[in-house]
C-alpha cells in the first residue's frame, strides 16, 4: 500500500507539478492527502485514456494543473484546460477522458458521520 505525499498531522510541502510517477501510458494516480473526512489524490492520464462512468460519494473539486480533459455528465460534457476547477456535488455520475497529457488534482470532502 502506497503512503500519502502529505503526512496529515503536521505542515509539509510537496511538488504538485513534479511528477513522483511517470505515465507513459495508462493513468497513475497518488495519495496526496488523506485524513477523516478530506482526500485529495493527484492523478496523471496518458493522452486519450479515459475512466468510464462513476460517481462518489463525496463532494470533488477538480482542478486541471496540465493539459486538457472532457467531463462527460449526464446531461452535457465539458471540457477543461490548465487552471480550471471544477466542482461536483456527491453522487453526480461522471466520465473523464484526456484530451492531452493530464495531470488533475481531485479534492474529495465527505461530512462528518453522526
Amino acid at each position: 500500500m502506497s503512503t500519502a505525499l502529505l503526512p496529515p498531522d503536521q505542515a509539509a510541502v510537496c511538488p504538485l507539478l513534479t511528477p513522483t510517477q511517470s505515465v507513459a501510458h495508462g493513468i497513475v494516480s497518488q495519495a496526496v492527502l488523506t485524513a477523516p473526512g478530506l482526500r485529495l489524490t493527484l492523478f496523471r492520464f496518458a493522452a486519450g485514456q479515459e475512466l468510464s462512468e462513476h460517481t462518489t460519494p463525496a463532494r470533488a473539486l477538480v482542478q486541471v494543473l496540465a493539459g486538457a480533459c472532457e467531463f462527460t455528465f449526464p446531461d452535457r460534457k465539458q471540457r477543461l484546460g490548465a487552471g480550471d476547477l471544477l466542482h461536483m456535488p456527491p453522487k453526480l455520475p461522471h466520465a473523464v477522458r484526456a484530451l492531452a497529457d493530464l495531470t488533475i488534482l481531485i479534492t474529495q470532502a465527505t461530512p462528518p458521520k453522526g
